[in-house]
């Protein structure tokens, strides 16, 4: 798990936030009726503000962070990054966050089940897997197919966590057996980046964050595994009106960061 907390670094108040005025009441959850809903019209955000969200939104919610926080000098976020699953299970045997943003319908679910969501989640993103291969493909792999090659060794993520469900989907039919099971996709990426397995199957986001290193390789199978990434306000949110703030920042202002990371529209 990483936990990267955040540092206000200018002064200016959140004014692009005004459409999205609303009840925070709990009858009117946390933003999830869209970007135009519940938020804090031309309020400035404060406090101490936790996200749980999925290991593959790192790069992007830390950039996200950083910019809500330069408009909100009063606004401290703590982001715990970690594979969906494990998030869900901290969540629902009570640790104390405010937004939950997974890689998979079937993580979130987890959550919603155990009654703590504020609302109904929604989706914000979509991402789907590449083959992630040292930088100029040493091995020469050219497709799905090619990671059963015996020569090979690969990495997956585990498969209760989003991204080893996906690869899981998009391998059916190959007969393909890892070196090593990871509970988030940053781990199965650092196998491809040390040296210790000649392929990953990560996200494209990731392989992208880590281009100095690795290359991602696509693949056709990918587009029958594409997950969704849902995103919701937490019920016992500690900062119920940042919480609500961060939300509809993501899904308005922080559209550009995620599709620039490689992430698709939902």
């Amino acid at each position: 798990m990483r936990l990267r907390i955040g540092m206000a670094v200018a002064t200016t108040a959140i004014l692009l936030l005004a459409g999205c005025a609303g009840d925070d009441g709990d009858e009117a959850p946390a933003g999830n009726g869209g970007p135009s809903g519940p938020g804090v019209a031309g309020e400035v955000l404060s406090g101490q503000l936790t996200v749980f969200a999925a290991a593959s939104l790192t790069e992007s919610f830390d950039a996200i962070g950083h910019d809500l926080q330069a408009l909100n000098p009063n606004l401290f976020i703590t982001f715990n990054y970690a594979g969906s699953s494990g998030l869900a299970t901290q969540i629902n045997e009570g640790a104390p966050a405010d937004v939950f943003a997974a890689a998979s319908p079937a993580t979130m679910k987890a959550v919603v089940d155990d009654g703590n969501n504020a609302g109904e989640p929604v989706v914000f993103v979509r991402n789907q897997l590449v083959i992630a291969v040292a930088k100029g493909n040493p091995k020469g792999i050219t497709g799905l197919a090619g990671l059963a090659r015996p020569d090979l060794k690969v990495a997956l993520c585990a498969e209760e966590v989003p991204c080893g469900a996906a690869a899981k989907k998009a391998l059916a039919g190959v007969a393909l057996t890892p070196v090593t099971l990871e509970q988030d996709v940053k781990a199965a990426l650092a196998k491809v980046k040390l040296g210790e397995v000649d392929a990953a199957l990560v996200y494209r986001t990731d392989a992208r964050a880590a281009a100095s290193d690795v290359d991602g390789l696509e693949f056709p199978e990918s587009a029958g595994a594409i997950n969704d990434y849902p995103i919701v306000v937490l019920k016992d949110a500690p900062n119920r009106a940042a919480a609500e703030g961060f939300l509809a920042y993501v899904r308005t202002q922080g559209v550009t960061v995620l599709t620039d990371a490689g992430f698709q529209a939902p």
